[in-house]
C-alpha cells in the first residue's frame, strides 16, 4: 500500500510540472450561458495579474518575469504579449497606482514609474522597501493597494509548520506607497496569496493556505474576514474554524484566534480571489468571491485546479460551490488557475501557472 501510494504521489508531481502542449478548453465546465475562451497564451508562469485603467494587463510569475499584456481597443484578446522584466527574483505579486507598477520580489518592493508609456523600454525600477525577508519558503508574495491607499504586502510563515517570529513572518503588513510606515495588519496567517476588500463595506477578505501532512481531508484551506486590524488566524495553533494542531495546538486554546469565515476544501491551494463587481455576469454574481484554486500536489486522490465561487449573506460567507473545473482529468492536470481579475466589460481572467495562458470567462456572448 505504501508502495502503491508513492508511485501514485510521483505520478501526479510529474503531471504537475510536465509541459501541457495544447489547451484544451472545451473540457473546463461552467454553469449554461458561460463561455471560456484564450484572452492571452505564450504567458509562461503566468501568476498575479493588475489591471491598469488603459486595459494593460501586468502579469507576474515565481519565475524571474514580469510581464504586459496591452489590450488597446479593450476588445476579447490581449494585444501581444511583452516581457516588461527579466532577471527578478520570484516577482509574483503586481500592483498598479498613479500610473506606477508596484512588483513584489521576495524580499523587496519596486516600482516601476510611469511604465504603461514605456512598456518596451521600461526605467530602472526604484527599490521602495527591502526590508522584507529572504526566506524562500513562502516568500512569493501577491500585493494590492486598500481602499485606503496603503499597499498591503503579506509575509508568509517560512515552514510548513513552525512557530516564525511573529514580528515578521505569517502576517499581513501594509505600508504607504512610498513605502514608509510599514505596520502589521493581521497576523496568524499562513500563507495567503489573494485578497480583496468588500465593495461595499471596504474590509478586507483573504485566502489563506493550510498546512501539508495532516491527512488527505484536514485542515481546509480558509476563507478569512479581517474588518480591523489587529486580528490572528491562528497559525500555527488551530486551522480552519476549531482545528487544533497536532504539534503546536497545545499551546493555545482555539477560542483565542479569530476563526476562518469559511472552510474551503483541504489542500486546494486557495490562491487569488476578487469580488465580483462587473455588470456582464447575472446579478446573483455580484459582490460574490471567486476564488482560484491552484490545486493539492500531494492529495490522494488530487482536489482544486478549479475556479470556486463563495455566496455571502448578511455580510457572511454562507456557501461554497464550483464555478469552472476541468482542468484537471483524472490525476492528470493540463492547467492550474492561480489568479483572477475583473475587466471593464464584466468578463472574468483567470491566470494559469501551469499551461501559461490568461483565459477570459464571458456570460452571454
Amino acid at each position: 500500500m505504501i508502495q502503491r501510494a508513492a508511485v501514485f504521489i510521483l505520478l501526479l508531481i510529474a503531471s504537475l510540472f510536465a509541459g501541457a502542449r495544447d489547451l484544451p478548453l472545451h473540457t473546463i465546465k461552467l454553469p449554461p450561458g458561460f463561455t471560456i475562451s484564450l484572452y492571452a497564451d505564450d504567458v509562461p508562469g503566468a501568476r498575479s495579474m493588475a489591471l491598469s485603467p488603459d486595459g494593460t494587463l501586468f502579469v507576474g510569475t515565481r519565475g524571474s518575469r514580469v510581464y504586459a499584456l496591452p489590450n488597446r481597443s479593450l476588445g476579447k484578446r490581449a494585444d501581444e504579449v511583452i516581457v516588461l522584466a527579466a532577471g527578478l527574483d520570484t516577482p509574483n505579486g503586481v500592483a498598479f497606482r498613479d500610473g506606477a507598477l508596484y512588483v513584489a520580489e521576495v524580499n523587496r518592493i519596486l516600482r516601476f514609474d510611469g511604465i504603461e508609456a514605456r512598456l518596451r523600454n521600461p526605467p530602472k525600477p526604484a527599490v521602495v522597501n527591502s526590508s522584507f525577508s529572504s526566506d524562500a519558503h513562502h516568500g512569493w508574495k501577491f500585493i494590492r493597494f486598500g481602499p485606503d491607499g496603503l499597499l498591503y504586502v503579506p509575509v508568509g510563515a517560512p515552514c510548513n509548520i513552525c512557530e516564525p517570529d511573529p514580528a515578521r513572518y505569517a502576517a499581513i503588513f501594509r505600508m504607504r506607497p512610498d513605502g514608509t510606515a510599514l505596520e502589521q495588519y493581521a497576523r496568524g496567517v499562513r500563507n495567503t496569496v489573494g485578497f480583496d476588500w468588500h465593495p461595499d463595506t471596504g474590509e478586507l477578505w483573504f485566502t489563506d493556505n493550510g498546512r501539508d501532512w495532516l491527512g488527505n481531508n484536514a485542515p481546509p484551506d480558509e476563507l478569512n474576514h479581517a474588518p480591523r486590524p489587529g486580528m490572528h488566524f491562528g497559525y500555527p495553533y488551530c486551522h480552519g474554524r476549531a482545528i487544533s494542531d497536532d504539534e503546536f495546538g497545545g499551546k493555545h486554546s482555539c477560542g483565542e484566534f479569530t476563526p476562518a469565515a469559511l472552510e474551503l476544501g483541504p489542500h486546494v491551494a486557495s490562491l487569488g480571489m476578487r469580488f465580483y463587481a462587473g455588470r456582464m455576469f447575472p446579478g446573483s454574481y455580484r459582490k460574490q468571491v471567486f476564488i482560484a484554486e491552484h490545486g493539492s500536489w500531494n492529495r490522494i486522490p488530487p482536489i482544486g485546479y478549479r475556479i470556486t465561487l463563495v455566496r455571502l449573506r448578511n455580510g457572511q460567507a454562507a456557501s461554497y460551490e464550483v464555478f469552472a473545473e476541468g482542468w484537471l482529468q483524472g490525476i492528470s492536470a493540463w492547467g492550474r488557475p492561480v489568479d483572477v481579475q475583473v475587466m471593464p466589460d464584466g468578463a472574468l481572467l483567470v491566470s494559469d501557472d501551469k499551461a501559461g495562458a490568461i483565459y477570459r470567462i464571458a456570460y452571454g456572448e
